[in-house]
């Protein structure tokens, strides 16, 4: 845990490396403290049709998904993290957003299979 879903606007791509990005939340997520390297999983998906407001011609929104039971300060700090390594690649006419939620604990399953 967490996990760490990027969605972007697919004309990012020349811009900026898909693996860049991947690494920048990752990076972010592993700057809060909350998580071991290996805890956090990171993936990416493009939108090819979207529509945004004004001059902005790309986006890229990060939803943070982790088990409930982390304080509205952690959750504060590691949404700032991610949005920070996020700024930090200095993309232009962009909208950057960042969003945690918490997953119920009681409904979550988990099985891995090797």
């Amino acid at each position: 845990m967490p996990h760490c879903i990027i969605e972007y606007s697919s004309n990012l791509s020349p811009a900026l490396s898909l693996e860049q990005l991947v690494e920048s939340v990752h990076l972010g997520a592993l700057q809060s403290e909350l998580f071991e390297l290996d805890d956090i999983k990171t993936r990416a998906t493009s939108y090819e049709h979207f529509k945004l407001g004004g001059d902005t011609e790309h986006f890229i929104h990060v939803t943070v998904r982790l088990l409930s039971g982390r304080t509205q300060q952690q959750k504060n700090r590691l949404s700032q993290l991610v949005l920070k390594q996020l700024a930090d690649l200095e993309l232009l006419s962009i909208s950057l957003s960042v969003e945690v939620c918490d997953i119920n604990r009681e409904t979550y399953a988990k099985q891995v299979l090797t």
